[in-house]
Formats: C-alpha cells, sequence, structure tokens
C-alpha cells in the first residue's frame, strides 16, 4: 500500500488542473465540430447560391458555432488563457461565427416558445 506524501491542497491542485486540461479539450473539440458542420454545409451549397429556404439552416449553424467558440474562449480564460486571437487564426473561425459569440438562439433562451 503506498501512500502519497503531498499535502492534500497540492492533491486537489493536480486534479484541479486535470479537469480543467480534460474541459478545454472537451470543448476544443465541440468547436471544431460545430465549424466542420457549417463547412460541409457551405461547401454543399457552394455550387449555387444558398436558397432563401436553406438560409435559417445555415444561421443555426453559425449560431452554434459561435456558442461553442464562446464556450471554449471562456474555458481557456478560466484556466489563465486571455489570449482568443490564437484561437481564431489555428481553428480559422469565420469572422460571421466570432460576431455571434456567446449569442443564444432566441428557441433556447428560458421562457421563450
Amino acid at each position: 500500500m503506498s501512500r502519497d506524501l503531498r499535502p492534500p491542497v497540492d492533491i486537489l491542485h493536480y486534479e484541479i488542473v486535470q479537469e480543467q486540461a480534460s474541459a478545454l479539450g472537451r470543448m476544443g473539440r465541440t468547436l471544431e465540430q460545430a465549424l466542420a458542420r457549417l463547412r460541409e454545409f457551405d461547401t454543399a451549397h457552394a455550387a449555387t447560391e444558398t436558397p432563401a429556404s436553406m438560409q435559417p439552416a445555415r444561421r443555426k449553424l453559425v449560431l452554434e458555432a459561435g456558442q461553442a467558440l464562446w464556450m471554449f474562449v471562456v474555458q481557456r480564460e478560466a484556466s489563465g488563457l486571455r489570449d482568443s486571437r490564437h484561437i481564431m487564426r489555428t481553428y480559422n473561425v469565420p469572422g460571421e461565427v466570432q460576431l455571434c459569440m456567446g449569442l443564444i438562439p432566441a428557441s433556447a433562451k428560458p421562457g421563450s416558445r
């Protein structure tokens, strides 16, 4: 039976840092997936201009990517990583996604139906 001789506060700090890293990974993957869905939509409709009937579907994808971006940025900032320009470049985040970062669609707000 081995015994950990580190002070409990060090063990707790280690666990917190592990969870922060895990959360950053999850948020990053969520952002990647949201951006991929938007890019796939745009690629599928690149040959022709997106019909008006498809605009709401595209707008939903942009808002989802904006929400994922917001969650990732907040998690990074909570971990002490304050410069989000790196995210925008690395993930090639479109300007329209950056502009709606953190916006919650009206249908997702509490009390709206």
